[in-house]
């Protein structure tokens, strides 16, 4: 019977080392994509354009 504890054991233990893998590379792939969202949010604020305030009425304008 032990050698058949020790086996159901080794074998839970792979099976956790298992998910707990997975679930890394999950994490960091969802933590990667998020990553490479704000980058590409960054250069897209350059697109917006600036105010700028126009000398003859003092207003914001964009420009």
């Amino acid at each position: 019977m032990p050698p058949l504890v020790a086996f159901a054991g080794a074998l839970g233990g792979l099976a956790v080392v298992r998910w707990a893998y997975r679930t890394a590379v999950r994490v960091n792939r969802e933590l990667e994509e998020a990553r490479l969202a704000r980058v590409a949010e960054a250069a897209r604020s350059h697109e917006i354009p600036t105010l700028r305030r126009d000398p003859n009425t003092g207003a914001y304008r964009p420009g």
